[in-house]
């Protein structure tokens, strides 16, 4: 009898790295349809093709509209099958209706991977929900993966690729982000320009009829790019899935989720957006704990979360130094560290020995480091010098009221 190999975790770790690799057509695709191109203004298929060309991402894009020759001065294809080279990427801009045929002439093309922009499916309805099943079905005849349906699309901003509707291409930076919904996304959008946050990966992932969770959690834990990775989400969809590339990435990059839901009216109100089951929240909330997920409930959370991580290196560890000019502050962020389950820093010997040459002999004498009230920009400086120095410390935390010593 033979005995069955195990795989070592090395090689373990290989196996589920290529079966990631397909994803790459979505974010570093060398050609890329766009199918339901058209020149119409306003249009979501004018709107893609000129985000496409007009931001260079080092491929060649191809207009597919069988009513037309050309679409925005690049000559169009009747159908997929028709394009001359090997398609890495088609997005499908065409009536719900129509989308499990363009998504089988897709896998009969040897297309690697599609983005299914369009509504209409199974949040729209029974009708919409066999709509779906028919996409499945012909998607599932190859190796296509595919992405939505109901979608804004996807960005790389660090590869310069705008597969999207959207106004405007995100920055490029170090975090990640996937959302459910696109209008969040372009919310998202906004406010990143306004705060100067920059992303390795932009992703509406829709409907999750095939690529979920768990598959772009794992290919941003690969990705160089990626520091953390941001989640709007409705359902958790394959909660196996999820949870799994949650454990695992969490261990090198932080993971945060904003889920929607948490009410039986917004549960209605996720299934009529994007057909979304959202599940019982308080077993999300306990998997969300058990795999490491840092979970927020405010957009404004998530805004806060996402700006700190892609401009702070993450901490070592949970112990924080407090350096303030006023007590009070001092206590409340001392309240929320604890509570938020961070610990204050025990200062070393040799900080406080600094500190008592450097400050009034009536500060605190403790973390949080109050340096009281009079502290001018100098005394700031130095007490900052220090702190950063000590070895107890993961991290530092500067808390400045406005005094008249301390307007520069």
């Amino acid at each position: 009898m033979n005995t069955p190999t195990i795989p070592s975790p090395e090689s373990a770790h290989d196996i589920l790295r290529d079966r990631r690799k397909p994803l790459d057509v979505f974010f570093v695709p060398k050609t890329v349809a766009v199918i339901g191109a058209t020149e119409t203004a306003g249009s979501v298929g004018r709107t893609i093709l000129w985000n496409l060309i007009s931001n260079p991402f080092g491929g060649t894009v191809f207009p597919v509209n069988p009513k037309r020759s050309s679409v925005l001065g690049i000559k169009a294809y009747p159908n997929i099958g028709a394009v001359p080279q090997p398609v890495d990427l088609a997005v499908v801009v065409t009536p719900a209706a129509t989308v499990p045929g363009v998504v089988g002439e897709c896998v009969d093309a040897g297309v690697k991977g599609a983005i299914v922009i369009s509504a209409g499916f199974k949040e729209s309805g029974p009708a919409g929900a066999e709509l779906e099943r028919q996409v499945l079905a012909q998607a599932r005849r190859g190796t296509m993966r595919l992405i939505g349906p109901n979608c804004l699309g996807v960005m790389s901003p660090v590869t310069g690729l705008n597969a999207t509707f959207a106004s405007a291409m995100a920055r490029p930076g170090n975090v990640g982000f996937i959302s459910q919904s696109g209008a969040l996304c372009t919310a998202v959008l906004d406010w990143s320009f306004r705060e100067n946050v920059g992303f390795s990966a932009f992703i509406s992932i829709g409907s999750m009829l095939d690529v979920g969770w768990g598959d772009l959690i794992y290919y941003l834990g690969d990705d160089s790019h990626t520091k953390s990775i941001v989640i709007y989400m409705e359902s958790i969809g394959d909660a196996r899935s999820f949870l799994s590339a949650a454990r695992e990435v969490v261990l090198t990059k932080p993971i945060i989720v904003i889920k929607a839901g948490r009410t039986e009216a917004a549960a209605k109100a996720a299934a009529s957006h994007t057909g979304a089951l959202t599940g019982s929240d308080e077993i999300l909330d306990a998997a969300f704990r058990r795999s490491g997920v840092l979970r927020v409930n405010s957009i404004a959370d998530l805004f806060y979360m996402a700006e700190v991580l892609a401009k702070q290196p993450r901490p070592k560890g949970p112990r924080l130094t407090i350096l303030t000019n006023a007590g009070g502050p001092g206590v409340l962020a001392t309240d929320a560290l604890i509570t938020n389950g961070g610990e204050l820093a025990e200062l070393s010997k040799e900080t406080f020995e600094s500190l008592n040459q450097l400050l009034p002999a009536h500060w605190s004498h403790n973390n949080p480091i109050d340096i009281l009230g009079d502290a001018g920009p100098e005394r700031y400086a130095k007490a900052l010098e220090i702190a950063a120095k000590d070895p107890n410390s993961d991290g530092l935390l500067v808390i400045l009221t406005p005094q008249a010593m301390t307007d520069p």
